[in-house]
């Protein structure tokens, strides 16, 4: 019998319980899954950073912690987590990104919101260019920002890709390094965001950043908060420096009511939507992972904490 903990917020196992149980029946494994083990009998623990469970000290038969989200930074470096950390990446995260992502940049290119927004009378006689004269950069070529890059290109963009390490994919052209980063920004008529949060990437989109740009670009944001120096951007917006920028993640979340991108007329606000895991698809990662080590086989998408993430 495998013992696996379900560490999440109490509404979370309402609604992986059965996926969960799905999953590893799927794949013939003998789990009893619970949320209110004995630390000392827990082999597994799923895993959301919000859970109360914070010290890992009492879990000295855990071979893995299998984390549900795919952000690891509130979590990584937590001194008492000993045991393997593995990353939630899967399909649904994916592609639920892609469509987020494509679908505000496609927005910003044609020009939709002129329309939408302009329903007075007024003929708006604005005709965009063609994806190919519309140039995107995307910020991180992990597993997310590898699917956004590939989408768009596949739309006619020309993509830019920029990570913190040679990446290769055909039809976007992949740069890293500090040189590679201000060719990235320099020709980024949209930029997306798809960092994770480290030491090395808060506030790398400042106001040097933003001036490297070309004048009325779009930033779209689902990647992570800090990423963005928040003045930097509203004064960047208030120039015109930066046309609109589409932000799904923020230093406070939600976002506090009386924080200035609520009201400013270039920035569009949405509530962490962009990809969230799906528990179907989240389980069956789950469940292969756990195999995986009972076979003594390695963990897949394990997390870096050297690299933090």
């Amino acid at each position: 019998m495998i013992n696996v903990l379900f560490a999440a917020l109490p509404e979370r196992w309402v609604t992986y319980e059965a996926p969960l149980t799905k999953a590893f029946n799927d794949l013939g494994l003998d789990v009893d899954l619970r949320i209110d083990f004995a630390p000392h009998e827990v082999d597994y623990i799923v895993y959301a950073p919000n859970s109360p469970l914070q010290d890992f000290t009492p879990y000295t038969r855990c071979k893995a912690v299998l984390n549900l989200w795919a952000g690891v930074e509130n979590i990584i470096s937590n001194p008492t987590l000993t045991q393997p950390l593995a990353r939630m990446v899967d399909h649904g995260l994916s592609q639920g990104m892609r469509e987020w992502v494509t679908g505000h940049a496609l927005r910003h290119h044609l020009g939709m919101d002129l329309h939408i927004k302009g329903q007075d009378g007024e003929w708006r006689d604005y005709v965009p260019p063609l994806a190919d004269d519309r140039r995107v950069t995307v910020l991180g070529l992990g597993e997310l920002g590898m699917a956004c890059a590939k989408a768009l290109h596949g739309l006619g963009f020309p993509v830019t890709g920029w990570s913190r390490t040679q990446k290769e994919a055909e039809g976007i052209t992949c740069l890293c390094g500090e040189e590679g980063l201000g060719k990235a920004l320099s020709t980024a008529d949209i930029l997306v965001l798809l960092l994770p949060n480290t030491a090395a990437t808060e506030n790398l989109i400042d106001a040097d950043a933003l001036a490297a740009m070309p004048k009325g670009a779009f930033l779209i944001n689902p990647g992570r908060g800090p990423l963005i120096d928040d003045e930097a951007l509203l004064a960047a917006l208030d120039t015109g420096q930066i046309a609109h920028a589409t932000l799904d993640v923020f230093r406070v979340e939600p976002l506090p009511v009386d924080h200035p991108f609520w009201a400013h007329p270039n920035v569009t606000v949405t509530p962490h939507i962009a990809s969230e895991t799906r528990p179907s698809s989240a389980s069956q990662i789950v469940a292969e992972n756990v195999r995986r080590s009972e076979n003594g086989e390695p963990l897949r998408f394990l997390a870096d904490r050297s690299a933090g993430y």
